[in-house]
């Protein structure tokens, strides 16, 4: 498992300005981390012009923003949104990409929320071929798109997809490149997520899934102080449907029965079971814990960059 680390702290409530963002990525390049991530919240800053920053000032880690909403945005415009990122950073995008929660898209946005493993079916029937060679005629129910686009310099962009129903998980494994999840638990992963989608992308003859896991991490010495600060920041998961499903199918009641917190020794433990259930990539969100936040996140940082840049 790749050992990645998130940039950014608008999960946890904390978003960064333009120019400390860069400064972290450039610092998650520096600390030797193959790959860093960001969110995309509606919210928010947008998570794809973000990584263009920061991409100009790395030169080798691999960026990835997880994950922009499809409902908001054209399939179209998305497709050259990400590939001119992928051209202003030679090649290191990851692009991830889901359809939110319905209050999201219907209380914010004012869409509508439906059929959302059809959408995406077909969204990335456009837009995959579209970051692959820039070009698409495509007739769906959702959407019908015929059209080019040309950007210079820009390779083949990684899409992997938020899933986590059956549907989603098919559809996620037969057109793109795996799967990104958050806050979902090992045994979930192991005996739903991770067979899913690979027997799907298996079927559809493409090579093995990205197996994405984002997940909250806190090197700690009092495990309850970890968890309870894991609910503290993170409250908001434990009300959306989507993610409530995800704690249910795990046994969890909250945020914090998921977070992977306790010392040095039991987060490695922990991180290195993902790693056997099938995580092929971590992306690290890391929680402040205790008196010294800034101290808490840099224990944490040095756990996550001596076990790189895989586990």
């Amino acid at each position: 498992m790749k050992v990645g680390v998130g940039i950014g702290t608008e999960v946890i409530g904390a978003p960064l300005a333009p120019g400390a963002f860069v400064d972290a990525a450039v610092q998650a390049e520096a600390d030797g981390f193959p790959s860093a991530w960001c969110v995309h919240f509606s919210r928010g800053a947008d998570g794809l012009t973000m990584l263009a920053l920061a991409g100009a000032s790395t030169d080798r880690i691999e960026l990835g923003v997880s994950v922009v909403p499809t409902y908001p945005r054209h399939p179209l415009a998305l497709a050259q949104q990400a590939a001119t990122v992928q051209a202003s950073m030679d090649g290191r995008l990851t692009l991830g990409i889901g359809v939110s929660h319905r209050p999201v898209i219907e209380g914010m946005h004012g869409l509508a929320y439906e059929r959302p493993a059809q959408h995406m079916r077909e969204y990335l029937s456009v837009l995959g071929p579209m970051l692959d060679g820039g070009q698409v005629k495509f007739k769906g129910e959702l959407f019908q798109v015929d059209a080019q686009v040309r950007v210079p310099e820009a390779n083949p962009v990684s899409i992997v997809v938020a899933a986590l129903s059956p549907g989603m998980l098919r559809v996620a494994g037969e057109l793109s490149d795996g799967v990104v999840t958050w806050m979902t638990g090992r045994r979930t992963l192991e005996r739903d997520i991770v067979p899913a989608v690979t027997t799907s992308a298996q079927s559809s003859g493409r090579r093995q899934p990205r197996v994405v896991v984002g997940l909250p991490i806190a090197v700690c010495e009092r495990v309850d102080d970890g968890r309870q600060q894991a609910n503290d920041l993170l409250s908001l998961y434990g009300t959306l449907p989507n993610y409530q499903r995800v704690l249910e199918s795990e046994g969890a009641s909250t945020p914090g029965d998921i977070a992977v917190v306790g010392d040095e020794g039991a987060v490695e433990a922990q991180l290195r079971d993902y790693a056997a259930a099938g995580a092929t990539e971590l992306s690290s969100v890391l929680l402040p814990v205790g008196d010294d936040p800034a101290a808490s996140v840099r224990r944490t940082t040095e756990l996550l960059r001596a076990l790189g840049p895989e586990l």
